[in-house]
């Protein structure tokens, strides 16, 4: 149910912990987004030329949006009393639950948000608090706060304030569930108006959702709500409050056991375990079960089908089928929201995104989908009711229809007036590796591969292969000497028993291992005795020998030696792919934008032949990585002015694409401000690409790497790789430098094919 729920990612405590406090501490910065360099910058930044602004604003306060960031900036506000599944543990507490949310809505809608956290349990100071911040933000986000004054304290604000307030924790997983719900009927033939419900819980969640789906149809006397103390009837006095009350029920019903008989759904968000199999058994023919506590449902997926083959099933996890996650509506509907100004966000709006998040999940699944959950969820039905957190269509859909919503309900004060305009804005929005690279590590997950770490006894090298294997992305299979590596897996809170672990110097594989190297290379100088000492010592030896001999799927190495004397090592054992060039890729993604360089690390001045073939691999791996390629050439020349000695390689590359006519674009020779800036390439109508390059094939070694390591070092874009392409084994050499996250990034490419 919650964005929180992904339990089939492990993690330790130590490694919550680095992960918060390492470089900068917490998640969030902010990030100017007007140049600061020059004291004229600083002038029209703040005084004096913030002057103009400020009486503009004064003039008409709807100018507000116009010139600050007011219309993006979203405020998630706690107080922590309701943190989690942890309970009330402080407003202090809740600060990396809220810069969490506030990540959440940058990374999926590209919606700026910071936390607030209000140090107070009084419903009346936390809404005066809040409804003071109203001039600051476009929408307020409501978290973590308890039943009942999450009711008073939503409900006042919104009565109050003229910007959108929304409390997730309600009505995010009402939007969520009523979607599947729409599903589940039009699968099983039953109607809304007609099918008798179950909800087992009273807190906020339990609440919004039976209002919800109220709202869309469901009969109020349809509906049988429960709480701790069983079943919420017309007439019971004890442990009601005005919220409940709304919705006791005319019935003689008093357990959840007598309750459920003969109804066709069960929402659950209460606790583990309350829903049996037995009491499944008594509901209607093809009942559709919500059991949406987490981390465990009210009951298990497998003891719910094997009671009732013929049901429905959803759960908060993303472990099985059909999770109601959170993050599949917040970040949207204020994407909507926010783009029309609405003034609140209001019944018509939420029933427009449910119905948006159904509508998408009977839409054919993209493939990158698909590919994400190892090919298993390829359309729409009873294992997939609910679309993928991954679908890259989910900020396209869902904000246009919550902001067409708005404009019919009347509550948006700027309307728009193309929508097929703004979709496509809403596409272009966000930087599609975000989204590739998410579904790249589900793809890795669904097909787990074999990667060998080849200097495990390094520390940040076994940290990435002990995180490895604990997400699910495959088997780490380590190299090093036996009591080294324990020893440090102990240290990291790992069983080594679950890790397997190979010893170049006394491997029972070493004489195999012995005899293939020297048949390789007894001709090129070497003797038995160095091709022995090169297995027993060397590790990139050893484990491209064990990638050889099909020991494993992949391997990563890297980090004690250069590139260039890595390569080599590993080009004593593997040969590049048949008709392929080995070269190496930096891909530098940043927020909006992502840009593919290569060849980065191999080849030092490739031919026109090798530029081409560099050309077409490193398009391929950009739409494997959801990016339509656009290549430049790269040159110092602009189609040849001025004249060089090394101009005829690029412009041969192009003519052998001009031949063989690629399904990408292409264009050279050009220098990066014609390939990456539109007005300066304006300047040349006949340039062949219809907008910025993103993948960028540099003339040679020496201005390639010094450019990939500049930018790294320089830039402000997240870097990854390089990735190395073209050998005949899916073998990736690190940097020197990497981190884990380097290193675990690098192994999932190369795990999920991208680096083929």
């Amino acid at each position: 149910m919650r964005e929180t729920s992904d339990s089939d990612v492990q993690i330790t405590p130590q490694e919550a912990l680095d992960f918060h406090s390492q470089g900068r501490p917490g998640k969030i910065e902010i990030v100017a987004t007007k140049p600061m360099a020059t004291q004229r910058d600083l002038s029209l930044a703040y005084s004096p030329g913030v002057a103009v602004p400020v009486q503009a604003i004064y003039d008409n306060p709807a100018a507000a949006y116009d010139y600050t960031a007011k219309g993006n900036l979203v405020a998630v506000i706690s107080n922590g009393t309701a943190i989690l599944g942890m309970g009330n543990l402080g407003a202090l507490a809740s600060k990396p639950v809220m810069e969490g949310k506030a990540v959440l809505f940058k990374r999926f809608a590209d919606v700026d948000s910071i936390d607030i956290e209000v140090d107070t349990e009084d419903a009346q100071r936390f809404i005066d608090a809040v409804e003071l911040l109203e001039p600051t933000f476009g929408g307020i986000n409501l978290e973590d706060i308890a039943a009942p004054d999450c009711f008073i304290i939503e409900q006042t604000l919104k009565e109050r304030m003229n910007i959108p307030v929304f409390h997730d924790d309600q009505h995010g997983t009402a939007i969520i569930a009523a979607a599947g719900l729409i599903n589940a009927c039009a699968l099983t033939g039953k109607s809304l108006k007609d099918i008798k419900v179950v909800c087992n819980g009273a807190g906020a969640a339990a609440i919004s959702c039976t209002e919800l789906i109220k709202s869309m149809g469901v009969p109020h006397d349809n509906v049988i709500m429960c709480d701790r103390k069983g079943v919420i009837y017309q007439g019971r006095i004890e442990g009601m409050d005005q919220w409940k009350s709304a919705h006791a029920a005319k019935t003689t019903a008093r357990t959840l056991a007598e309750a459920i008989v003969g109804a066709d759904v069960f929402l659950g968000l209460s606790a583990a375990n309350s829903l049996s199999a037995d009491m499944l058994k008594t509901m209607a023919d093809q009942p559709i079960i919500f059991a949406m506590a987490n981390p465990d449902p009210e009951i298990s997926p497998p003891v719910a089908r094997a009671a009732r083959p013929d049901a429905i099933i959803a759960t908060g996890r993303s472990d099985f089928p059909n999770q109601v996650n959170n993050v599949l509506c917040f970040p949207f509907l204020f994407r909507g929201a926010l783009d029309v100004r609405a003034t609140t966000i209001n019944e018509p709006m939420k029933i427009a995104a449910s119905h948006a998040l159904a509508q998408l999940a009977r839409e054919t699944v993209p493939e990158e989908v698909a590919a994400a959950y190892g090919g298993l969820m390829h359309k729409f039905g009873r294992d997939y009711i609910i679309p993928s957190p991954f679908d890259p269509r989910l900020m396209e859909i869902v904000a246009s229809a919550v902001a067409k919503a708005a404009m019919d309900s009347g509550v948006a004060q700027k309307p728009i007036a193309d929508m097929d305009a703004y979709r496509a804005s809403l596409r272009a929005r966000q930087n599609p590796t975000t989204s590739a690279l998410t579904q790249v590590y589900q793809a890795a997950r669904a097909k787990p591969k074999r990667m060998i770490f080849a200097e495990a006894e390094e520390d940040v090298v076994l940290r990435a292969a002990v995180q490895f294997k604990q997400d699910g992305y495959g088997v780490p299979v380590l190299i090093g000497r036996d009591a080294r590596v324990t020893e440090k897996l102990i240290g990291l809170g790992a069983n080594p028993d679950d890790y397997e672990i190979h010893n170049s110097a006394q491997s029972p594989l070493v004489d195999k291992m012995v005899d293939r190297l020297y048949n390789r290379l007894q001709r090129r100088g070497y003797l038995r005795r160095d091709i022995q000492r090169m297995v027993n010592r060397d590790r990139n030896i050893f484990g491209a020998l064990l990638l050889q001999m099909d020991q494993a799927d992949a391997m990563i190495t890297g980090v004690t030696r250069t590139f260039g004397q890595t390569l080599r090592e590993l080009r004593r054992v593997l040969d590049p792919k048949k008709d392929a060039v080995p070269f190496g890729i930096h891909v530098m993604v940043g927020k909006t934008h992502t840009v593919f360089i290569a060849d980065t690390t191999v080849n030092e001045r490739p031919s026109a032949e090798e530029l081409a073939h560099i050309a077409e691999k490193t398009a391929a791996v950009a739409r494997r990585m959801g990016h339509v390629p656009r290549v430049a050439f790269l040159s110092f020349s602009t189609f040849g002015n001025p004249a060089g000695t090394w101009l005829n390689n690029i412009r041969d590359a192009v003519a052998l694409l001009d031949v063989r006519r690629p399904d990408f674009e292409y264009e050279g020779d050009m220098p990066p401000d014609v390939a990456l800036n539109p007005a300066v390439m304006k300047n040349y109508p006949f340039c062949r690409l219809s907008g910025p390059a993103n993948v960028l094939v540099m003339p040679g070694l020496q201005s390639a790497n010094l450019s990939a390591k500049l930018l790294r070092e320089l830039g402000g874009d997240q870097v990854i790789g390089p990735m190395l392409l073209g050998m005949e084994r899916q073998v990736q050499v690190a940097t020197m430098a990497s981190s884990t996250s380097d290193l675990v990034t690098l192994a999932v490419l190369a795990a999920a094919g991208v680096t083929e």
